[in-house]
């Protein structure tokens, strides 16, 4: 009995070694071509992932408008004919406008701007007056758009200035009428470029305006002025 159980566990353990034998026979090694071809494989798959696509990000809302607008404008004004060669050099200018656009490309608008200059050109450092010159009015404006956030304008105004200066400064250079309010009109134009936030705008302008107050009182004179600026444009 006791040989019989032996001869059985003999047999047993002989079979196992064989099949482990077998399987070993059929494992083939693994080539160089097989080991890259995995490689790149596992390349491609790495930056995949099983989380859900984000959705497309929405677009910027469109540009703020038909409402109260405020720009600020700052840059230089110049003078020609005989005022001009008087102060001898552009004024530094800033302009504060404020209106409302009842459509999309019409505004109506008041306005008031100072630019600050002097008589330094035609007289000696000693009798040089510096000098605010302020001016007002009010106008309209029409937007022409090439985008949704582009566009170009023309605006026309009229209104009034003044030289804030003492008595008799200007006078004794030939200007007496600069020193009273006088009446002037003029046009502008310029471009504008609305931002991501939809209230505000930047732009270039430039213009010009006849300002017959500044007319020297002796002989012939052609009394204009230029303007050219950067603007900041809030839509509420």
């Amino acid at each position: 009995m006791r040989g019989i159980r032996t001869g059985a566990v003999g047999l047993c353990v002989v079979g196992i070694a064989g099949v482990a034998h077998a399987q070993s026979d059929d494992q083939q090694p693994v080539t160089t071509e097989q080991a890259q071809a995995a490689i790149n494989i596992a390349d491609a798959q790495k930056d995949q992932s099983t989380l859900p696509t984000a959705p497309p990000e929405a677009p910027p809302p469109p540009p703020r408008r038909k409402g109260w607008v405020l720009e600020q404008s700052l840059g230089a004004l110049g003078f020609a004919g005989k005022f001009g060669t008087l102060t001898g050099h552009p004024a530094i200018w800033i302009q504060t406008q404020f209106g409302y656009e009842i459509f999309k490309v019409l505004m109506v608008f008041a306005s008031g701007d100072m630019a600050f200059t002097d008589t330094g050109s035609s007289v000696g450092p000693s009798e040089n007056h510096p000098f605010p010159l302020l001016s007002f009015g009010g106008g309209v404006r029409l937007t022409i758009p090439f985008t949704a956030r582009v566009g170009m304008y023309v605006q026309g105004a009229l209104g009034g200035d003044v030289a804030y200066v003492g008595s008799g400064v200007l006078a004794n250079s030939g200007f007496a009428n600069a020193e009273s309010v006088g009446f002037q009109v003029g046009g502008r134009g310029g471009f504008e470029w609305f931002q991501t936030d939809r209230h505000i705008a930047l732009g270039v302008s430039g213009g010009a305006r006849y300002m017959p107050n500044l007319a020297y009182e002796v002989g012939g004179d052609l009394p204009l002025a230029w303007d050219a600026t950067v603007d900041l444009r809030y839509t509420f």
